[in-house]
């Protein structure tokens, strides 16, 4: 069976290991669960306020569009993506607020809060803030981190065989690497968190200002930043535990191996 099969991988590493494994485990597996509940609500929300109409009559590109060209960034466009990949997005590179088909032209509540965020963090952008300024250099990192792992440990695993007669020390610098990786994008998505907090407040702000939403709206847009912000911090949490994970696994193969070498 598998699952035998699993288990008897790691009967030669330490029993204070496996229970940290098993413990690691069991809170990714809480974590899950707290991750779909929250997706559900959100997604409720989402819905709710996108079918309630703004009292402004404002689209979200309508929005974004206005707050741009207000803060001298007519430059930036403001387009529409069909696809989930993107979503609700500011670009720096392509100098882009991308908003999604469902919120892009319907005058809701969401559309109004999104179109209004993203243009949000276009003017931190210009302004130079800097949380947003290492958020722009470091993106790449941010993004793609956490894929490099495996394809870093692929490439020791590769250079062992082929140079060293796969004695371990190649696999284990590759694995070393991709975890720091791993731990580096952790940490810039808590810097991501925080100018997405900082758009939150100053497109808030905004509307406010140039009374394109209501106190009542305001207040609505609030608690569906408030449910991103609490299902962004989950994702971080749950990538903070896949990471600790996959890092207790190498520990446990690597004993077992030498286990299994000695024996």
């Amino acid at each position: 069976m598998p699952l035998l099969k699993d288990l008897e991988q790691f009967q030669n590493v330490d029993p204070a290991l496996q229970w940290a494994i098993f413990i690691v485990a069991a809170l990714i597996a809480v974590v899950a669960v707290v991750s779909i509940v929250i997706s559900i609500w959100l997604a409720i929300k989402y819905i709710v306020y996108n079918r309630r109409m703004n009292s402004r009559n404002l689209s979200g590109s309508q929005a974004a569009r206005q707050i741009l060209d207000k803060n001298g960034l007519q430059n930036i466009k403001v387009s529409v993506v069909g696809s989930l990949l993107f979503g609700n997005s500011y670009s720096h590179y392509f100098k882009k607020v991308r908003l999604r088909r469902l919120t892009n032209k319907k005058p809701s509540i969401t559309s109004l809060a999104m179109g209004a965020e993203k243009a949000a963090l276009a003017i931190l952008d210009k302004e130079g803030d800097k949380d947003m300024k290492k958020r722009v250099a470091l993106t790449p990192l941010i993004y793609f981190g956490p894929f490099a792992l495996i394809p870093i440990v692929a490439i020791g695993v590769l250079i062992d065989i082929a140079i060293f007669n796969f004695n371990g020390v190649a696999t284990a610098i590759a694995a070393g690497i991709g975890l720091l990786l791993y731990v580096v994008s952790f940490v810039l998505s808590i810097m991501t968190l925080k100018t997405e907090v900082k758009a939150q407040r100053r497109a808030c702000a905004i509307l406010k200002e140039e009374n394109m939403a209501s106190d009542e709206e305001i207040e609505m847009m609030q608690k569906l930043f408030k449910l991103y912000n609490i299902q962004y911090v989950n994702d971080i949490i749950m990538e903070l535990l896949q990471m600790i994970l996959k890092v207790l696994e190498f520990v446990a193969k690597m004993q077992n191996s030498s286990s299994s070498s000695k024996s």
